[in-house]
């Protein structure tokens, strides 16, 4: 049965001028407070629920959910800003949001292939905070902040530990002289937690800083915050942005119902000043793991200049196990978009490889077997082609 799907932005809310979009006129617990203050990202950002008390005001908790708080918030905080909380279905368990928001029993189980570091990226750290695998790019990590805290992060060892945080403000000068001294590094992903937790002023002076480089041609900023707090992306930022160009742009979206007129603003905003936005979807069973959401998803982000760069596997981080697919469900959600919609709405299926083997795109088979110089094809709708390679064949 087909999942319902919500209503994608079909009359959009108005934008005031001097602030982002007109907040929702049932705010749950926030009812009194100013449009100018809901559209500060600052006032987001400090207004954040972390405890259950504030949680409890906002969902109806389960038990489970209760007890899953109580045991795993040592380990991975809970931080859910107001604007993301009201896209929580208030009594659904199951809702998506809340899936990747509010913590479930399953986070307390550690499966024995689980991975405190799943990608390997401190193995291939020459300096604190600089992870350099590949010939050309490293990613820089920033910040151990972020205004939401995914439950299915794969950064947990980082993210959301104030002792991380530290740590990072101490090592920004050493990763800028990192790249500055490696001259083969030609592209640089920003990363974290979320780069754009930092002030205007701070980011500009990191990407300033960068900018100096010779060499460094490309600066990519990851960042979520385009879907759990959109009204970070001011014009302010966007003018900013705007003199350091090219910058690229990945965020994460994951489902449909984080697809709002507040997010659509925040997108425009960001390709208006000339960045080059791309999504990385991470599947996740129970949110996304069905072929309808994705494509809806994929087509409201392309209309708002952001196109679907990855699907990923779910990490082996530990803790997360709960939200893992099968390998088979990621190829079946590219099989039913390769050839039936747009070929821009169709991601890179990829599994980052665990202990720091880096990407490896993963297809569904169109080849179906190859004899000399014959290759046996099948497109979308699972017709049959042959084709002749073109390796020497024999004239007729």
């Amino acid at each position: 049965m087909s999942p319902v799907l919500p209503a994608l932005s079909a009359s959009p809310a108005p934008v005031r001028p001097g602030f982002f979009v007109d907040p929702p006129a049932d705010r749950r617990v926030w009812n009194d407070v100013s449009p100018e203050d809901w559209n500060d990202w600052r006032w987001q950002q400090r207004e954040r629920i972390h405890r259950m008390e504030q949680l409890e005001k906002v969902i109806d908790v389960t038990d489970e959910e209760r007890q899953a708080f109580v045991k795993s918030d040592a380990i991975f905080h809970l931080g859910i800003t107001p604007y993301y909380a009201l896209l929580i279905d208030r009594a659904d368990p199951n809702c998506p949001i809340r899936l990747q928001s509010v913590p479930k029993m399953g986070e307390l189980t550690v499966m024995p292939e689980d991975l405190v570091d799943p990608l390997g990226e401190e193995k291939d750290m020459p300096v604190p905070g600089i992870t350099h695998r590949y010939p050309d790019r490293v990613l820089f990590y920033l910040t151990a902040n972020c205004p939401v805290y995914c439950r299915h992060c794969t950064r947990k060892r980082k993210v959301s530990d104030p002792r991380s945080a530290v740590e990072v403000v101490r090592q920004l000068d050493q990763g800028i002289d990192y790249i500055r001294k490696h001259d083969e590094i030609r592209d640089v992903v920003l990363s974290g937690g979320d780069p754009l937790t930092f002030s205007d002023d701070r980011l500009e002076d990191i990407i300033g800083e960068l900018r100096t480089i010779s060499h460094l041609e490309i600066i990519r900023l990851g960042t979520r915050n385009p879907v759990t707090l959109p009204q970070r992306i001011t014009t302010e930022l966007c003018e900013m942005l705007k003199k350091y160009q090219p910058i690229y742009v990945h965020t994460h979206f994951n489902h449909t119902k984080e697809c709002t007129t507040e997010a659509a603003v925040a997108l425009n905003r960001l390709a208006d000043a000339g960045c080059v936005l791309g999504n990385q979807m991470v599947l996740l069973k129970g949110v996304n793991d069905d072929w309808r959401v994705v494509k809806e998803m994929n087509l409201w982000m392309l209309k708002q200049r952001c196109r679907p760069y990855y699907i990923y596997q779910c990490d082996m981080a530990e803790g997360i196990a709960h939200f893992r697919t099968s390998l088979d469900k990621g190829i079946e959600i590219i099989d039913h978009l390769r050839g039936w919609t747009s070929g821009m709405a169709v991601p890179h299926l990829v599994i980052d490889a665990p202990g720091g083997g880096g990407k490896v795109p993963v297809l569904p088979e169109y080849i179906l077997w190859r004899e000399e110089h014959t290759v046996r094809l099948r497109n979308y709708k699972g017709e049959k082609y042959t084709y002749v390679d073109g390796a020497d064949p024999e004239p007729k």
